[in-house]
């Protein structure tokens, strides 16, 4: 059973994994060398233990103990029960959805496994964690088998990530591409057809790739960073360079919009 515990004091060592979630770097070191995860909210945190993640602890304003009794009494892990004002100073933040949760990370699905479906979302070294999670839950809501991200792409499992991906990144399945892996053979090998987002002079529009798509085709769909696209080696990897066609001086939407209209596109 869980052991509620009331905390008056933000240097209280039993909240360190809650200190300071604004600061990038602090929470990188923490949520991958020390193998956790930080859950915000009451949905993303049913979902996180729905689908396996073990819990490490929560962090519960007064007025949420009970509306998470449920899924939180029956587990072996401390409730840290703080005051709003408390939460407030030990996250750097405002929790305004009251309930966080440190998880310990599981690993759940490799590259072959992402690989045996027939729809697939590829990021290239995407740094914003609002767009991974984004494109996350647009991949998940618009029906893709999974996303693979590169070696250097942002965490999935980052606090940001998560929570703008609404706990979909624990049903999607995702994995990280190994450094240096060759894309096309990695993709072709699987007998995916490759499409590349990308501005270039051979780009074709969107809808007339699709037109050449059949449900039981094999698609990858590489994305790349928000400033500067996707690398040249990844562009030539793929079948296909694609499109969305701009207007007003325009010449590109953001990565996570993007990938919202090409996952339904080619959905």
């Amino acid at each position: 059973m869980a052991t509620v515990i009331r905390v008056e004091s933000a240097a209280d060592p039993r909240l360190a994994d809650y200190v300071g979630l604004r600061e990038a770097t602090l929470r990188h070191l923490l949520e991958t060398e020390q193998g956790v995860f930080i859950a915000e909210g009451s949905k993303v945190i049913r979902r996180a233990l729905a689908a396996g993640y073990p819990p490490r602890s929560f962090l519960l304003a007064e007025r949420w103990l009970a509306e998470l009794a449920d899924i939180v009494e029956p587990l072996d892990a401390p409730v840290y029960v703080v005051s709003e004002q408390l939460a407030e100073e030990v996250t750097g933040f405002h929790v305004h959805r009251g309930a966080l949760a440190s998880l310990h990370r599981v690993s759940r699905h490799g590259v072959a496994d992402v690989l045996s479906g027939r729809r697939v979302m590829v990021l290239e070294d995407l740094v914003d964690h609002t767009n991974v999670g984004a494109i996350i839950r647009n991949a998940a809501g618009l029906g893709w088998d999974g996303l693979l991200v590169s070696a250097h792409c942002a965490d999935p499992l980052y606090r940001r990530s998560v929570k703008v991906s609404m706990g979909t990144v624990f049903s999607l399945p995702w994995a990280r591409l190994e450094p240096r892996v060759a894309i096309g053979d990695l993709l072709h090998g699987a007998g995916f057809r490759v499409a590349a987002l990308a501005l270039s002079d051979d780009a074709v529009d969107l809808a007339d790739f699709a037109a050449t798509v059949t449900p039981q085709d094999r698609v990858a769909v590489l994305l790349g960073t928000e400033g500067h696209g996707l690398s040249d080696a990844w562009v030539a990897a793929a079948d296909a360079v694609v499109r969305i066609p701009m207007r007003a001086g325009v010449d590109s939407l953001n990565v996570a919009a993007t990938s919202a209209i090409a996952g339904y596109v080619l959905a």
